[in-house]
């Protein structure tokens, strides 16, 4: 029998001025519950970085003027934090490559600084879902970390196995602009591809990121790549931070019929709360009841076990409600008044993607000791 909650005393105050509200304070008793209930973990798979807030003066340990930081993290009890290493698409060239993978290892070097230099006492680096729970269980936040651009690893494959060694545990092939991987969304906008897909290298890489256990990100790639990924690829992908294409009509997001090929395949899509992303309307703004109605349809559409949440924090993202990391916990609530139960929501908020983490992991182990 699932855990129910029932909630006893509720203390919100919020204002309108970002930061300047009082944190949700539930009191809440358990009924019937038995022990196979999942843990929640609230994992946010997509908040962009910018290496100038990682330095001695100014680090994610302060009140940064970010959406994210670690004081408005644990405030908002967020437990993981995936921190994408963004890089904007370029030349396909030598000069292009070589300055892309520049900008790649400037921000592994920061993640690796907030985590080792910065912040030892409060976070870590995780690699696995069991280190995603013994860092929690040690009191401690979770780092992880997304490449957004495979473009910055060059036509050097073996630049795959290095970023996995920095700690990439997905990687997108693409952004805004066709790469050297695959064609990109951007392609509708202006009807030009590259590769009508996949080039030959970036189906390689397809097989690379099977190996070394890295999930594949369909966040940025054309239709037709997403297609060539779901098929080709021995294990689950994920969207990390993309919304149903049904209620917004917009390249980024996924249709139904590619909700279903995530489903087939395994995978989750990280709903995101990126507003232009959920509504085409400017007043109001979006909210947050724009965001449950992405997630509700594509529950609906292809089951609780295949939808997750995002932010796309310090990229666009925020909306109403989910201004900041310090308000993540209003997620939480709105699930809840929307009905879901306790276990859904576990699965919505992390149990899903740690799910998909562990089987990309393990057919990585399948596939080197063939």
């Amino acid at each position: 029998m699932e855990c129910k909650l029932i909630q006893l005393h509720t203390n919100k105050t919020k204002t309108m001025k970002k930061n300047l509200f009082e944190k949700l304070l539930v009191i809440l008793t358990i009924v019937g519950c038995n022990n196979t209930t999942e843990p929640l973990i609230t994992i946010d798979t997509h908040i962009d970085i910018n290496v100038d807030n990682f330095t001695d003066s100014l680090n994610y340990t302060m009140n940064t003027d970010t959406q994210f930081n670690l004081p408005n993290m644990v405030e908002g009890e967020l437990d993981v934090a995936w921190l994408v290493v963004y890089t904007a698409q370029g030349e396909l060239n030598e000069e292009g490559y070589e300055s892309a993978y520049k900008n790649a290892i400037s921000k592994f070097d920061a993640i690796d600084r907030l985590v080792n230099v910065y912040a030892p006492d409060q976070v870590e680096l995780a690699l696995t879902s069991e280190d995603v729970k013994r860092i929690l269980a040690k009191g401690k936040k979770v780092i992880m970390i997304g490449v957004e651009n495979a473009y910055s690893m060059g036509l050097d494959t073996s630049n795959v196995e290095k970023f996995w060694q920095r700690g990439a545990r997905y990687v997108s092939l693409t952004h805004n602009g066709h790469s050297q991987f695959s064609d990109s969304n951007t392609g509708e906008f202006d009807g030009t591809t590259l590769h009508n897909g996949l080039s030959d290298l970036g189906k390689e890489v397809v097989e690379l990121l099977n190996y070394y256990g890295i999930i594949i990100d369909i966040s940025h790639p054309s239709k037709e790549a997403i297609r060539q990924m779901a098929e080709l690829s021995k294990a689950p992908i994920i969207a990390s931070h993309s919304s149903a294409r049904a209620l917004r009509d917009h390249p980024r997001n996924v249709d139904d019929e590619q909700l279903k090929w995530i489903k087939e395949n395994g995978g989750v899509i990280q709903t995101t709360a990126l507003g232009f992303f959920l509504t085409n309307r400017e007043d109001p703004p979006a909210n947050m009841d724009d965001f449950m109605d992405h997630i509700d349809y594509m529950v609906e559409k292809i089951g609780i076990d295949h939808v997750g949440i995002s932010s796309d924090f310090d990229g666009g993202g925020g909306i109403e409600g989910w201004e900041d990391a310090s308000e993540t916990m209003n997620v939480t609530s709105s699930l809840r008044d929307r009905g879901y139960s306790e276990s859904e929501i576990a699965k919505l908020w992390g149990g899903n993607l740690l799910r998909v983490l562990d089987e990309v992991q393990q057919i990585a182990k399948e596939l080197q000791s063939e």
